[in-house]
């Protein structure tokens, strides 16, 4: 007749039994839990939208972003020192740029109209840039093309424009309150020439760049 098993073996079974139960429980909720969190950040990746930075042209051609500025003296405060900074990047700006450096200097142009502080002057500016496009193929290029467009927009508000036909001079012109401007009817021949030359692609390597693309 078999023996009956000592009495400790159903204790024993017992307590082996329960700590199989804990340790397959805990193990089971651990990679659930897991689990869980792999699908919970599966789903924020998906849900949260990518930033599309491949492409700028909507950024530079959308339109004027700021409002109208209605004090006249503030405006005029603005568009000194605004020149300033513009003639000063046109005159550091290299020589024999890169294709991303001019690339980089086109885009600065539309987003420096699309985010000038005064939206009324930014829509003026604006206009300008789609008939007289951007030239950035040389420093001598883009600084012509800056000292061409701030005339133009000086002959919109019945200023005196500047002589541009000396390369020396484009640095000068818009930089401070002594610049040297000619005004009158000659002044203005000498812009009408000027838009002449860059229609025709006759000012200095501005022709690398061409009227319709801007460069």
């Amino acid at each position: 007749m078999p023996r009956a098993p000592p009495p400790g073996f159903y204790v024993l079974s017992t307590i082996a039994l329960f700590i199989w139960f804990i340790l397959y429980t805990r193990n089971h909720d651990v990679n659930r839990g897991l689990s869980h969190i792999g699908n919970t950040h599966s789903t924020l990746q998906t849900d949260i939208p990518a930033l599309d930075v491949s492409s700028s042209s909507a950024a530079t051609t959308g339109t004027a972003i700021m409002p109208s500025l209605g004090n006249e003296t503030a405006k005029a405060e603005l568009g000194r020192a605004s020149w300033k900074l513009f003639h000063t990047i046109m005159s550091r700006f290299p020589d024999t740029p890169t294709p991303d450096e001019s690339k980089a200097l086109k885009e600065y142009i539309h987003l420096f109209a699309r985010l000038y502080p005064c939206g009324e002057c930014a829509t003026h500016f604006q206009q300008i840039l789609k008939k007289y496009p951007p030239q950035v193929s040389s420093r001598s290029s883009a600084a012509a093309w800056a000292c061409f467009v701030h005339n133009e927009v000086n002959v919109s508000k019945g200023k005196p424009v500047f002589d541009c036909a000396d390369i020396g001079d484009w640095y000068d012109c818009g930089c401070a309150d002594d610049e040297k401007s000619e005004g009158g009817d000659v002044g203005k021949q000498k812009q009408e020439r000027m838009k002449e030359k860059i229609v025709a692609g006759e000012l200095v390597e501005i022709e690398k760049d061409g009227l319709m693309n801007g460069g």
